[in-house]
């Protein structure tokens, strides 16, 4: 499970795809929720699948379970989060029998990774406790079918939720795969495949968490690691995860995890979605600590194969085994903890690596999901519920239709790349001869994953024998990629180094900023251009500050290119002129900010200016911290407040003194706090109660022509991005509206947003709890703790939640009302409309596969 102290929020509802997803929940008896787990009936299954629930837990003598796996006799081993472990005998498919369990009286338990494997039961202790937090192997020396052997393989330091993880089973029949979250150390190590130079890589100085969470916590992150069926060798094989609790293989001998966002940064531009990782050799995902988290399109990082959405990732599996329709075989089956969802990723091949698609195959509210497994004995998938010493049962999932269940064929498809990929990640870890020439060509493919296989194989070779060969490369792609290796491994103290530090070594920083320069900016795609303003950041943490004349270069280089068309661009010019203190940044940037129509795109800004000390005029001065008043009524997660406190505090440190007491006024003034949309309806007046019959003759016309920048404005003035993604920016609390062309038709989306409530199935739905002292709070179930029942209650203001005890609940129901607002398009005349209607149509998908 994550750190979830904070609730989740419901928000726009209709139609599949423009609703958040808000799991079933019809009326429920009284007294139901006191310490009985979510009936079947109240679950949303996909077709033709059937759900049984095996076991209720009862609290008080078998805890909360989070951890599961499956020993060679088909039974299933799980452990209490904070107690002992259970060895349970499943009944057979169709019988009425009950559940064999067995307590193990063995002196280790609280397990958040368990695996049968090598004749061993594996467990990963995440507290500390027993013999410590750590790797154990559990053993039955003598044949009785009792464990009577326990030895820690390996303690590892650092752990809790956010500690040691899941085991699992490498396809080489060798080793253990070892998942671990980012408040775990990474263990002492006999090998990597991981380059050992990673750093923070901020261009400026990094906002830690604004409640200080994780504060001075540095890369790398989260990890996953092999290590031998003794626990004696250690080989590092990923890095840059938040908190991915479980990961698998598929068929292909690709892992593939699931891993977390951080639900204090939504609405904030560094938030990142639960997204579904390919975890290649040496991979880097660019977890860093506050907002300090990389972009996905940062060209020394990997993206998503798909991104969720905010949860809370939980136990992972593929569908081998299962008795299942193929497609669900070939399944990553992803679990999420707090929203209570059992996707099914259908993978899809492509190039190197995958895309996905989401299915929702279980949801239930609370379905607090822990973990789950294929059982090979009789083709069922098992889920279980738990954790933090909620309501824990177990659930089993068959295939009641009419399909055929023989053993899938496997995905096809990427072999060739694969393959290719494969011959790249043999050089990964160390030095050969034949690394230089064979990773060369690929430096500049058109494909990420090929691309950064072979920036990886060459940081692994000594750097004398490829540095001249980086500097003279032509090629811009492969010239781009070559320099960011020359950057990272030139720098093997950058731990310890500020961006401000001198150049470690000014001659060869200098031939890599000459090198850069002759790439023309006009001959770049927006991905490349991104591309090479991250080098050229590279190049400035690692090697250091240049001298005054080569600041003035860069600026006169980047300066005119802010501001872009593109949001990513901007994002990133911004710090840039920043950094170089460029003559007109505090001009441009603040005009930037002012007209930014969303508040993540409104704090990038703000946060890059900051740090900004020249350029300045007393009115712009004022006008940037008077920003900070309207920005009190931003809402978002946890920290964003926070957050804003300590970028207006940065930005007064700039200020010498006469300027702190020229902007006294301002700077003590008390804001005004609004909802978002009274501060963004404000100024707009009413155009029209529109109808859908009203647009549809002009939306038949087709919305060729149309004005895609105002799109996107309107997009936010009307409150879009206060709850929805569209590519890459926006919030999370709603779905993400990202290729919502290719799902809907002008018509069907112009109706959900015009008649929100017209159309509202019991799976997308609010609920009602009802209490038994007659009140009732409307929203989404978006966290649980213990016997606590945590509701997200306002769609635009993700920390607002309302806490109910279950033994205060007398019943719950689906709400038949979307929690959408009525009118959002009533202040808006025909052709904005229009405009709107034609951005959301604009195939956003495209943005977000560029950065895949």
């Amino acid at each position: 499970m994550q750190s979830r102290p904070r609730a989740r929020h419901a928000a726009f509802s209709l139609a599949a795809s423009l609703s958040l997803f808000v799991a079933p929940a019809a009326a429920l008896a009284q007294g139901s929720f006191a310490g009985l787990a979510t009936p079947v009936e109240k679950l949303k299954v996909a077709r033709d699948f059937k759900v049984e629930l095996l076991h209720t837990v009862p609290k008080d003598q078998q805890g909360s379970w989070v951890s599961m796996c499956v020993d060679p006799k088909g039974r299933l081993i799980v452990s209490d989060q904070y107690g002992k472990m259970y060895r349970l005998t499943p009944p057979p498919i169709g019988a009425s029998s009950a559940l064999g369990i067995e307590a193990l009286d063995i002196p280790v338990g609280q397990a958040q990774g368990l695996l049968y494997a090598f004749d061993s039961l594996y467990v990963m202790v995440a507290n500390e406790a027993f013999q410590g937090r750590g790797l154990y192997r559990v053993r039955d020396t003598d044949g009785d079918d009792k464990f009577d052997e326990v030895k820690l393989l390996r303690k590892l330091s650092g752990g809790g939720e956010h500690g040691p993880h899941a085991i699992v089973a490498s396809p080489d029949g060798k080793t253990l795969t070892i998942v671990s979250g980012n408040q775990c150390k990474v263990t002492d190590l006999d090998g990597s495949r991981v380059p050992m130079d990673w750093s923070e890589d901020h261009l400026i100085p990094r906002l830690w968490d604004g409640n200080g969470f994780m504060k001075g916590v540095l890369a790398p992150g989260g990890w996953i690691a092999k290590t031998d069926p003794d626990g004696k060798t250690w080989e590092l094989q990923a890095t840059g995860f938040r908190n991915e609790y479980d990961a698998a293989y598929n068929r292909d001998g690709e892992l593939f995890t699931f891993d977390a966002d951080m639900e204090w940064d939504m609405n904030t531009p560094w938030y990142r979605p639960t997204r579904v990782n390919h975890v290649v050799s040496g991979a880097e995902f660019g977890w860093r600590s506050g907002a300090g988290k990389w972009p996905a399109y940062y060209a020394d990082s990997l993206g998503a194969v798909v991104n969720v959405g905010p949860g809370s990732p939980t136990g992972v599996t593929f569908g081998y085994g299962a008795k299942f329709p193929a497609k669900y075989q070939d399944a990553f089956f992803i679990s999420d903890w707090s929203y209570g969802k059992l996707y099914a990723v259908h993978l899809k091949p492509e190039g190197a690596g995958y895309t996905g698609a989401l299915e929702e195959f279980v949801s239930g509210s609370p379905l607090p999901l822990t973990d789950l497994v294929v059982n090979p004995k009789d083709g069922a998938i098992y889920f279980a519920i738990g954790g933090r010493k909620t309501q824990s049962a177990l659930y089993r999932v068959t295939y009641a239709g009419k399909e055929s269940t023989a053993p899938s064929s496997g995905i096809k498809g990427g072999e060739k790349d694969r393959a290719t990929r494969h011959r790249l990640e043999s050089f990964h870890g160390h030095a050969d001869p034949n690394a230089v020439k064979e990773a060369w060509p690929y430096l500049g493919s058109r494909d990420r994953n090929l691309r950064f296989a072979a920036r990886v194989a060459l940081e692994w070779q000594p750097v004398d024998s490829w540095r001249e060969r980086a500097i003279a490369e032509k090629e811009p792609i492969a010239s781009m990629h070559a320099l960011l290796a020359l950057a990272r491994s030139s720098s093997r103290d950058a731990f310890h180094r500020k961006p401000t530090d001198p150049a470690v070594d000014p001659a060869l920083q200098g031939r890599i900023l000459a090198s850069l320069d002759r790439i023309a900016w006009a001959r770049l795609n927006d991905a490349q251009r991104l591309d090479l303003i991250r080098v050229t950041s590279v190049a400035l943490t690692r090697l250091g500050r240049p001298d005054d004349a080569a600041i003035h270069k860069l600026a006169a280089k980047f300066e005119p290119q802010f501001p872009a068309p593109g949001r990513e661009l901007n994002a990133e010019l911004a710090p840039m002129l920043a950094y170089l203190e460029a003559p007109s940044a505090a001009t441009k940037v603040m005009a930037a900010m002012m007209s930014a129509p969303s508040q993540e795109e409104q704090m990038d800004y703000a946060r890059a200016l900051r740090v900004l000390k020249t350029g300045w005029t007393p009115e712009l001065r004022k006008a940037y911290f008077e920003w900070y008043l309207r920005a009190a009524s931003f809402r978002g997660g946890a920290s964003i407040s926070g957050f804003l406190r300590d970028m207006k505090n940065d930005a007064i440190a700039t200020l010498s003194a006469d300027e702190k007491e020229q902007l006294k006024p301002v700077l003590e003034a008390k804001p005004v706090v609004k909802k978002p949309l009274e501060t963004l309806l404000a100024n707009r007046t009413t155009v029209r109660e529109w109808k859908v019959n009203d647009l549809a003759p002009v939306l038949a016309k087709g919305l060729q022509h149309r004005n895609f920048a105002r799109g996107r404005e309107l997009f936010g003035a009307v409150g879009c991005y206060n709850c929805h993604r569209f590519a890459t920016e926006g919030g999370a609390v709603g779905p993400d509206l990202t290729g919502i062309a290719g799902r809907f038709n002008a018509r069907d989306l112009l109706e959900s947003i015009i008649e929100p409530s017209k159309e509202v199935s019991d799976q997308y739905a609010p609920i009602i709890a009802t209490l038994k002292n007659g009140d009732s709070v409307v929203g989404r179930v978006a966290n649980l703790n213990d016997e606590t029942i945590q509701i997200a209650t306002d769609m635009t203001d993700p920390g607002n939640f309302t806490n109910l005890k279950r033994a205060d609940i007398k019943s719950i129901e689906t709400s038949k009302l979307s929690p959408m607002p009525e009118g959002l398009l009533n202040t808006l005349k025909e052709d904005e409309i229009l405009d709107l209607a034609a951005f959301l149509m604009s195939r956003g998908d495209r943005a977000d596969k560029m950065f895949r």
